[in-house]
């Protein structure tokens, strides 16, 4: 019988999750919506209980029309979100509206403007391992806007979990929190193995301090290692499972698409310290993020990190980010005058309108040296949700130029294009930042959703001057997930042998050199207009 392990990944929209070999085969996969409330302009919320209803029947659907199997470990990743429970297990709200079942702070809620702000201007030592400035996508300052806003919620929760180490209490009932989630988003001092009582004191959640940290954490485990007594029976019946197989330690999903390709062996060799300094794991979802690891910290300002073992064991880890990049993308195209036209034709041709769009643009494109000319005097700035790195500025916001009165099919294929060239050129501004601290990054190792687009990538490598290698195995997230279930069952030794076992490069995309010079360009405007808004700000300041 053929021993197998289960990847589990939540994102934004929904829950996946596909069984795997020790090998890293893929044998099965299924996935499951899940439900996203957005009460208001910047509030995002979910329900604890709908995600593990969504986890259950996503497993179960994996499970389906297998060979007999045996399974043996089960790992999970999601979205660095914020889940509220009581002492029961019971949902908290943390919704201002009190929807009982809503209680998760979705990563992309950006209710908690003021208290990121007031933690920056503490100057804390701890922000050093935060890119300089913590985010109000992170943790801390969404516990602040809790405790602020919603006392009551705030004096009930007696559990806030990282929505990753929610999945695995759910799946042990073990509080056990992972070294990833507590590192990156939590301020946890990865290398010391502590918390800083003082920095919580100061900024005015004292009591978490006093507490011992039992709310948020008191064991946290290195990514992968198996958390104590495994699959608990209630989880095993509801995700259709054998209880007591091994439950690895969690990850955040962006982590988990890390783990399963930037350990890929390339022209023949498993890269060494000198390898992974060019390296670059891209997952691109509803946003973005940007991983690379050195055996030394490198400090960043505006890409988060250093982080250290957060993805791989005794590795510092630097992540930058694009805080809306999938969703970016469905926004431009879903709110311009032509989309219900062309979403009509799509549905009808039986294809995405993605498709249909790049099919648009090569038509378009057809007489031209090269497709990005057709957006020679078309500019976007993408940072409708704020800039996350390297600006670390939450009060970014998109910008065009270029706009005319025609609102034609043809239009929003440009538009559309103007934005992957956009998203590009900030993915290319991050990896300037990391490379003036040391890296020397020439290789992409990409991963996710959006990675899955032609055009997505093509303008990546075009405007980035990096070689973009895909995973053999597309789904190189739930394969990071997976790996986190197999290293928790003993199946191999540790992450970096799992790495080695379970994921292997694909195809690679090379830029086109005749491309250079434009892309030069069209980046020269993308900075000017990133230093033109804040030029607006400074003006409007003093009205």
């Amino acid at each position: 019988m053929q021993d197998i392990v289960i990847g589990v990944d939540v994102g934004t929209g929904s829950a996946r999750a596909g069984a795997f070999t020790a090998d890293g085969g893929r044998l099965g996969q299924a996935s499951h919506p899940i439900r996203l409330w957005q009460p208001r302009p910047g509030f995002a919320q979910q329900s604890s209980a709908d995600i593990w209803a969504a986890v259950c029947a996503a497993v179960r659907g994996a499970m389906v029309r297998l060979n007999p199997v045996r399974v043996r470990g089960i790992g999970f990743d999601a979205t660095c979100s914020l889940v509220a429970l009581d002492a029961t297990g019971a949902p908290v709200s943390i919704s201002p509206d009190g929807a009982a079942e809503q209680d998760i702070i979705v990563w992309m809620d950006h209710r908690a403007v003021a208290e990121a702000d007031a933690i920056n201007a503490g100057g804390h030592d701890v922000l050093r391992y935060v890119g300089g400035r913590i985010s109000l996508e992170m943790q801390v300052p969404k516990l602040l806007w809790l405790k602020r806003h919603l006392p009551a919620a705030w004096a009930r929760a007696a559990h806030l979990f990282d929505l990753p180490d929610f999945l695995t209490w759910r799946a042990t009932g073990n509080t056990a929190r992972s070294l990833c989630s507590t590192v990156c988003k939590w301020t946890y001092l990865g290398q010391e193995g502590r918390w800083d009582a003082a920095f919580f004191r100061t900024i005015g959640l004292a009591e978490l301090a006093e507490e011992g940290f039992r709310r948020i954490g008191t064991e946290i485990l290195p990514v992968g290692q198996a958390i104590p007594d495994g699959l608990r029976p209630e989880a095993a019946a509801e995700l259709g499972l054998p209880p007591g197989i091994a439950v690895g330690a969690s990850a955040i999903d962006a982590h988990a698409g890390g783990l399963g390709t930037i350990g890929a062996a390339l022209d023949g060799r498993a890269p060494d310290a000198e390898a992974l300094r060019r390296r670059l794991a891209l997952i691109g979802g509803t946003s973005s993020c940007h991983m690379a690891v050195s055996a030394e910290p490198r400090f960043v300002p505006g890409i988060w990190g250093p982080y250290f073992s957060a993805m791989q064991p005794g590795l510092w880890l630097n992540e930058g980010g694009q805080s809306a990049t999938g969703a970016l993308i469905d926004h431009v195209i879903t709110t311009h005058a032509v989309y219900p036209a062309l979403a009509e034709e799509a549905r009808q041709a039986g294809e995405m309108v993605y498709a249909r769009l790049n099919a648009r643009l090569a038509a378009l494109a057809a007489a031209l040296p090269f497709p990005a000319l057709l957006t020679e005097g078309l500019h976007l700035l993408p940072d409708f949700h704020g800039n996350r790195s390297p600006l670390a500025d939450a009060g970014m916001r998109g910008m065009a130029s270029g706009l005319t009165l025609s609102a034609t099919a043809d239009d929003l294929a440009r538009l559309y294009l103007a934005t992957l060239q956009a998203i590009a050129y900030g993915t290319r501004h991050i990896v300037e930042a990391l490379d003036a601290e040391g890296y020397a990054i020439d290789t992409m190792l990409a991963s996710g959703g959006a990675t899955k687009n032609p055009v997505f990538l093509r303008e990546h490598a075009d405007a980035t001057g990096c070689r973009i290698v895909l995973p053999e195995e597309p789904e190189a997230v739930l394969l990071g997930a997976a790996m986190l279930g197999a290293v928790a069952a003993g199946l191999h030794p540790g992450l970096p042998a799992a790495m080695a076992a379970m994921s292997r490069a694909g195809s690679i995309l090379r830029p086109d050199p005749a491309t250079r010079r434009y892309h030069e360009a069209k980046y020269a405007v993308f900075r000017r207009m990133q230093s033109d808004q804040l030029a607006y700000r400074g003006l409007m300041a003093g009205a």
